[in-house]
């Protein structure tokens, strides 16, 4: 087992994930270029970061990525919902860290008081490894996720064969 201690993790997570991300045309005009400090960077910069998304959560997170023998891969995915949509009942072999861009998330699991949660624009969602799940958007708008997987090698991003999944 493999465990990681991640505070603040939206602020890591972003600042990977700008580490990480191929070069490409400068950010949106308006919106303000920062080095990995958070601080304004020169547009000359040789290194610069746009922070895509932020959001927040009450508690410490410590990613705990079971069985990854083979290592752990590390995926960013930009989610859209149209509204009415699900992602289906699933799970995951290891941890999700996730902001809500857009719209309204409506997370059901066991692991909520009364089985469900509504994420907001702007909160932060932890999902750990095994408990099955669903979101959906039972809003008017899209919901848009930024989610980064963390899971062992191998294993698909989201399991679909709820047998591999804890009951």
């Amino acid at each position: 087992m493999r465990t990681l201690l991640l505070v603040p993790t939206a602020a890591l997570v972003l600042a990977i994930a700008a580490c990480s991300a191929p070069a490409g045309p400068s950010p949106v005009s308006g919106t303000p270029s920062v080095g990995l400090s958070g601080e304004a960077s020169p547009s000359a910069a040789p290194v610069s970061a746009v922070d895509v998304a932020t959001g927040e959560i009450d508690e410490g997170v410590v990613v705990d990525v079971p069985d990854a023998g083979d290592g752990v891969g590390v995926t960013f995915r930009e989610i859209t919902l149209a509204p009415g949509a699900s992602t289906g009942v699933h799970c995951h072999h290891g941890q999700l860290i996730a902001v809500v861009q857009a719209g309204e998330l409506t997370h059901y699991a066991a692991t909520h008081p009364d089985g469900v949660r509504v994420y907001a624009t702007g909160e932060a969602i932890i999902e750990g490894a095994g408990y099955p799940h669903e979101g959906v958007n039972e809003g008017d708008d899209p919901v848009v996720l930024w989610v980064t997987y963390v899971i062992p090698e191998g294993e698909p991003l989201a399991e679909t064969d709820l047998d591999r999944c804890d009951p």
